[in-house]
């Protein structure tokens, strides 16, 4: 019987990791006002280090990517104190934030 468990258990997995083998474009929004997300406004959010994220909120979803100097090391400009978000992050959307 555990054989026979550990068999349909072996086959659930390798089944769902098929599934996740499909590439989605993440530069697309997918929400309700749906665009490209070049279409949005992004503000930064200061992290507890003091290092920025560019930042967009377009009501029903957010997005995060830590912002970059051109050799790939965070940039801590100093634009705001810690934990602090600024800029037009929630421009660009039609939908109202539902929070």
């Amino acid at each position: 019987m555990k054989l026979l468990q550990g068999a349909a258990l072996i086959a659930l997995t390798t089944g769902l990791a098929g599934c996740m083998d499909n590439k989605i474009d993440k530069t697309v929004d997918r929400g309700i006002d749906s665009k490209h997300l070049s279409q949005l406004k992004a503000g930064i959010w200061i992290d507890p280090k003091g290092c920025d994220h560019w930042i967009i909120d377009d009501g029903a979803e957010g997005y995060l990517s830590q912002r970059l100097d051109k050799y790939g090391k965070p940039v801590c400009s100093g634009a705001a104190p810690p934990n602090t978000a600024i800029g037009p992050f929630k421009s660009g959307s039609a939908f109202p934030d539902p929070i």
